[in-house]
């Protein structure tokens, strides 16, 4: 058995079961695993050498012993480099004994043929699926996270890509949900609030903040330096002259940056109508959104 075992492998992935029936012993398939230093990922399923163990490696070996699993939800927006707040790996299943599979939820909800796609030897539910998935699901700011992002062209991972749906589409398949009507209403209420202006996901989260409190700023306005040149800043508060830029996690280390940072914030300065810039790094959106909060009221009343 030993140096054969690859041969047993799909996308690095072996199986016992697979292994055994195709005549191995199970006494002799485990001492050549251990011997060639496989690693166990799940019950029944091994990971080949040097194959660092990530719960992505673990949902394709749930997959590959549970072919009817397809990846869903958060899981499904990742393959899709659609962003989110926070990642996790779910699969759906209408004909699933149980609600978790070695760790990772099972949403038992109809699945189509029509609404599942693989790529890289991985199921999951096709982009408008997924969105409306996580509409339904909640919670509200990822779900918007995740929307935003699907409905403008980002750069995400180092990847470019266009945009996956719109926001008609996504009502329509919303209020056709076969089983979750009740979640139908909160789901269009959330669409409207959906930005496609929107950059990134900590944007996304500082518009809802705002529109929590009762702000309710110009996304992306088009302001006009003497200059000539255009410029969209995050939001502007027209009557009051405040713009409020937010920072996202890259940091601006190289000289480069910094320099088009500076230039940035000095074409702003010098827009007419704008009295004054506010900027809130990502980590105060997220972790201290109320100091935001209290800086901008304060800058509007000022």
């Amino acid at each position: 058995m030993t140096g054969n075992l690859q041969h047993f492998a799909r996308w690095g992935i072996l199986l016992t079961r697979e292994a055994i029936a195709a005549g191995s012993s199970e006494r002799q398939l485990i001492r050549s695993l251990h011997a060639e230093r496989w690693q166990r990922v799940v019950p029944g399923a091994w990971a080949a050498p040097g194959t660092e163990l990530t719960p992505w490696v673990r949902a394709r070996a749930v997959q590959i012993l549970h072919p009817g699993h397809t990846l869903s939800h958060r899981a499904a927006a990742s393959l899709h480099l659609i962003e989110l707040l926070r990642e996790a790996v779910e699969f759906t299943d209408p004909d699933s004994t149980t609600g978790r599979r070695h760790g990772f939820p099972v949403h038992r909800t109809p699945l189509t043929p029509a609404e599942i796609r693989t790529h890289r030897g991985l199921r999951s539910t096709i982009p408008l699926r997924t969105l409306r998935d996580l509409l339904l699901s909640g919670p509200r700011d990822e779900a918007l996270v995740a929307v935003d992002s699907a409905l403008s062209t980002r750069t995400v991972s180092g990847v470019r890509r266009t945009r996956l749906v719109t926001p008609d589409l996504l009502a329509t398949v919303c209020a056709t949900h076969p089983t979750r009507h009740h979640g139908v209403p909160r789901a269009r209420a959330w669409l409207t609030l959906a930005d496609p202006r929107s950059g990134s996901p900590a944007e996304t989260v500082a518009r809802l903040r705002m529109h929590d409190a009762g702000l309710h700023p110009v996304s992306q306005a088009e302001l006009l330096t003497p200059a000539g040149r255009r410029i969209r800043p995050d939001f502007l508060f027209l009557r009051e002259g405040v713009v409020v830029e937010i920072e996202g996690y890259a940091y601006h280390g190289s000289r480069d940056a910094h320099r088009r940072d500076l230039d940035r914030f000095n074409a702003l300065s010098a827009c007419p109508g704008v009295r004054l810039i506010l900027r809130f790094p990502a980590a105060t959106v997220f972790r201290t959104p109320d100091r935001m909060i209290d800086e901008i009221r304060t800058a509007l009343m000022s």
